[in-house]
């Protein structure tokens, strides 16, 4: 996903966007009551890393062990290594980005499916066992090292041995090891001790029982494919339903007791610092002229503005992929349904920039939002309507 410039330091996912200034929204005040909500686990922070690919995939499969193994004792949760996803991913991507001569996007931005896809080809460990900040920093901050495995991989393509060595992929996973740690072969977990492979089973995730989901008319619905995007690296290939049948999906996992990987744009002007997220019609919201939408009028302020949420479709969508005002901006988790005090719909989203905003690293986004932004979604196959299941041939 990619990465977007926020205060305090706060990144969102990849490549950087440019800073533009927003016009104060007047939004109501909400009282949210929840009406489903299945269990996650803490919430965490990324911090100055663009891995919220990362994050969000492994707080939905935190969320996975909970459910498959009915653990009812919050004390008892899992805590899965994010970094440990991040190092094989960044090992992958090295060579692949070497076979295509550099023509791959090599950055620390992904998305949920390379998390599946290191969970099946290596496993799960605990976080305990790889905390992934080997470099002086309480929190991740992987600048540096996207700097410095950049620099080998560029050095590579270019070959001036006019044949690879044999040490270069031993140099990049020294880097690797040594800004993130080594991934361990072996670790102990409540006084057994597991391999990451054995541990993945232990906890009864299997890889192959999760599908992603998008909703995309350059496609035809009902097949499979590769979602154009430079974090889609791996060109791991989704399921194509319209966007109805994909809004179905989510709400039959949620109220069935599972959740969602959800990629989804955060640029959107009603996508708040605050734990909101509203589809808003910035058309119909910016009365006024230029200057005065940016500036004000006399104080030197932007106006307030009252919020229009516009209505997301099938077209709308697809308009706003091709011009690429929605796209793949950052990546968090769908795991319940909530209602304000109009009784209007919002999804609850656990996101990985700590405990920040009105509602302590949840936001709440409303079924327009998440209808009109969403990139895709992760869910357990059985977590999708039999009959959508067997349009999409899926067993």
């Amino acid at each position: 996903m990619k990465k977007l410039l926020i205060p305090l330091a706060l990144v969102f996912c990849a490549a950087a966007l440019s800073a533009q200034p927003r016009p104060a929204m007047q939004f109501p005040d909400y009282q949210f009551t929840t009406v489903k909500a299945n269990p996650i686990t803490s919430v965490k922070n990324q911090y100055r890393s663009g891995t919220c690919w990362s994050y969000s995939a492994i707080g939905f499969f935190e969320s996975e062990a909970i459910r498959l193994n009915k653990i009812s004792d919050t004390l008892k949760y899992p805590d899965f290594s994010e970094f440990f996803v991040v190092s094989n991913s960044f090992r992958e991507r090295a060579i692949k980005y070497v076979r295509l001569d550099g023509k791959l996007n090599f950055a620390i931005g992904s998305e949920a499916d390379d998390v599946l896809d290191v969970i099946r080809d290596y496993g799960i460990v605990p976080n305990d066992a790889m905390p992934g900040l080997n470099y002086g920093t309480d929190l991740p901050v992987t600048g540096e090292l996207e700097a410095v495995l950049n620099g080998i991989v560029d050095a590579v393509v270019k070959n001036p041995n006019r044949a690879l060595s044999t040490a270069w992929q031993r140099a990049l996973q020294a880097v690797l090891d040594e800004y993130l740690g080594k991934c361990p072969e072996k670790f102990m977990v409540d006084g057994k001790e597991y391999t990451p492979a054995a541990y993945r089973d232990a906890l009864k995730i299997n890889p192959a029982d999760y599908v992603t989901i998008t909703s995309f008319t350059h496609h035809p619905f009902y097949t499979k494919f590769a979602i154009e995007v430079c974090d889609n690296w791996r060109w791991d290939p989704a399921y194509n339903l319209p966007i109805d049948e994909f809004m179905t999906v989510l709400d039959n996992a949620l109220n069935n007791g599972y959740t969602a990987a959800w990629g989804a744009d955060v640029s959107n002007i009603g996508f708040t610092r605050d734990g909101l997220a509203v589809n808003v019609d910035a058309a119909a919201s910016t009365a006024g002229s230029d200057q005065e939408h940016w500036v004000g009028k006399d104080s030197g302020k932007a106006p307030e503005i009252k919020i229009v949420e516009k209505e997301a479709t099938q077209e709308s969508r697809q308009i706003d992929f091709d011009n690429k005002t929605m796209t793949d901006d950052h990546g968090m988790q769908i795991y319940g349904i909530a209602k304000d005090q109009n009784g209007k719909k919002y999804y609850m989203v656990k996101n990985s920039w700590g405990e920040t905003g009105k509602y302590k690293g949840i936001w709440y986004a409303t079924e327009a939002y998440v209808k009109g932004q969403s990139l895709d979604i992760m869910v357990h196959k059985d977590a999708i309507p039999r009959d959508i299941k067997s349009k999409l041939g899926i067993k």
